[in-house]
């Protein structure tokens, strides 16, 4: 049997949304605590680093995808390029310094770790990502062929 959560405004969501206030609070505190400015110089340039130059950039490219695909007449392929490609993005984007090796020495310095092969894993784990995108399509393919009835001449 499968538990429910909790109602919203029943005392547990209300304890566990206090808790999430309060941590996010504390968090917030012990972030701004250091350098507020360049902390809050950093959220807005990455506000206006997505909204004025990536945004746009993925939205013409997705848009690119789903039009090729849309001639072709496989608009439905289009989530099996956008799933690996927003994942592989995502990555990039979390670990762009140490894959682009802008900050080898520091993270040295900060975990005794080698920052080498961030560059090889990122392309081996978009490699596979992709890969098993095009797996999945392959099966989704293979089944609809196998449902499909024999065409009559």
């Amino acid at each position: 049997m499968r538990r429910r959560p909790p109602p919203l405004g029943s005392p547990l969501h209300l304890l566990l949304l206090g808790c999430s206030f309060a941590l996010a609070a504390y968090a917030g505190v012990r972030l701004f605590a250091g350098d507020w400015f360049g902390v809050a110089l950093w959220i807005v340039g990455a506000a206006l680093l997505h909204d004025l130059v990536l945004l746009p950039l993925y939205s013409v490219a997705d848009r690119a995808v789903t039009h090729g695909l849309g001639a072709a007449g496989r608009r439905d392929w289009a989530p099996y390029a956008r799933v690996p490609a927003a994942l592989s993005g995502l990555l990039l984007l979390v670990w762009f310094p140490l894959i682009s090796g802008m900050a080898g020495r520091r993270y040295r310095s900060a975990t005794g770790l080698s920052p080498d092969g961030f560059l090889a894993r990122w392309l081996l784990i978009t490699a596979v990502l992709f890969g098993g995108s095009a797996l999945l399509l392959a099966l989704r393919v293979r089944r609809a062929a196998k449902h499909r009835p024999p065409a009559s001449h």
